[in-house]
């Protein structure tokens, strides 16, 4: 990979590497001017750097890689339009290269146009059928646009399980999957005002439900028959001996389904890992240590994530054991989804963990 192309790209969450440049017509071309222009970049001068590639075309407008750089770093400049053009001029001055379509997907996709950025995607296979990096994101695409429609539909019929089902398998695979690269480009962690995602700020504050305060005053069959009997104390004191211990353990519990939220809004994968029990069931059958692996990347990957839990109900099976159901909507960057999840959590020692997470219908 030649040094001055080491820059990256996203499409879609996808993190797109120029290295597949050095097998195009561009390799050899990289000189001294070039490598100061990424080294400019890459301290985050970005405006010296345009100026400097802008002065290095006006003598050698046909340099692809010089174009290819400018249109990365106007990118990350959030001169988006422009870099539309940029990587477009540079697709029709050398139609065989894939990274231009690459990167036009990018910049479609992070303003919503997911068909402008399939076509430009298709437009890359179709120059190298063998280009991974384009038919993976082909494939995000797609899981996109179904999102989308899935979406529609639950909003036309709430009570659509399947389409609920199928969303959940969506944002299940992207569940914190992949989005902005590292070098700012319009959405990167360095440039969040172009992001797209709600801050962590808006991370989720779960409102429980409120608990109907329990009526064991006079039942029925008490006034009828033996009024003396229910309405003696020790009746009246069951209630209100054991209220306070339950309501305490609900709270405890959505405080436990809270701080799991947080942690997964927050990126902080290892207090997520940490929410759920030794003994918790990976919902693909595969190894504690495999599920793992899957989730620290979905989680990590994302620039920012958004998680809000809604319409939280707790219900507690045993002193050791609580089921909790709630709304939950994620956002991430080119990803909204709404799903119903429900946790099953059990008691550690002092903690309420998540032995198993269901998502679907409640």
């Amino acid at each position: 990979m030649n040094a001055t192309l080491k820059k990256y790209l996203l499409v879609v969450g996808i993190i797109f590497s120029q290295a597949a440049l050095s097998n195009s017509v561009m390799a050899g071309q990289t000189n001294v001017e070039l490598r100061e222009i990424n080294q400019l970049s890459e301290q985050g001068n970005q405006a010296a750097a345009l100026d400097k590639v802008n002065t290095y075309l006006s003598s050698n407008p046909k340099n692809a890689e010089a174009m290819f750089m400018r249109g990365v770093i106007l990118v990350e400049l959030g001169k988006r339009d422009e870099a539309i053009k940029a990587f477009t001029d540079l697709s029709e001055k050398y139609p065989n290269l894939p990274e231009p379509y690459n990167n036009l997907a990018v910049l479609y996709a992070d303003q919503g146009q997911y068909d402008k950025a399939r076509k430009a995607l298709e437009s890359a296979i179709k120059t190298h059928p063998s280009y991974a990096t384009a038919h993976e994101n082909l494939g995000d695409i797609y899981a996109r646009m179904a999102s989308e429609a899935y979406d529609k539909a639950l909003k036309l019929d709430t009570s659509n399980s399947r389409a609920q089902n199928k969303l959940a398998m969506i944002t299940d695979l992207f569940g914190g999957k992949r989005a902005v690269a590292r070098p700012a480009t319009t959405v990167p962690p360095s440039a969040p005002a172009s992001t797209v995602m709600p801050p962590n700020s808006n991370a989720p504050t779960v409102t429980p439900p409120a608990t109907p305060a329990p009526t064991a005053a006079t039942p029925p069959v008490a006034e009828t028959k033996k009024p003396v009997v229910v309405e003696t104390k020790p009746v009246e004191a069951k209630p209100v001996e054991t209220k306070p211990v339950v309501d305490n353990q609900e709270q405890v519990v959505i405080d436990a389904v809270n701080a799991w939220a947080d942690a997964w809004a927050a990126q902080n994968v290892d207090r997520y890992l940490d929410s759920y029990a030794k003994d918790f069931k990976t919902p693909g059958g595969e190894t504690r240590k495999q599920w793992e692996a899957k989730r620290r990347d979905r989680v990590s990957r994302p620039a920012k994530i958004s998680v809000n839990l809604q319409n939280i109900a707790v219900k507690m099976e045993s002193q050791t054991s609580a089921k909790v159901t709630f709304r939950q909507i994620y956002k991430a960057t080119g990803l909204d989804a709404n799903s119903n999840k429900t946790l099953n959590l059990v008691k550690e020692g002092s903690r309420w963990l998540i032995k198993q997470e269901r998502v679907g219908k409640f």
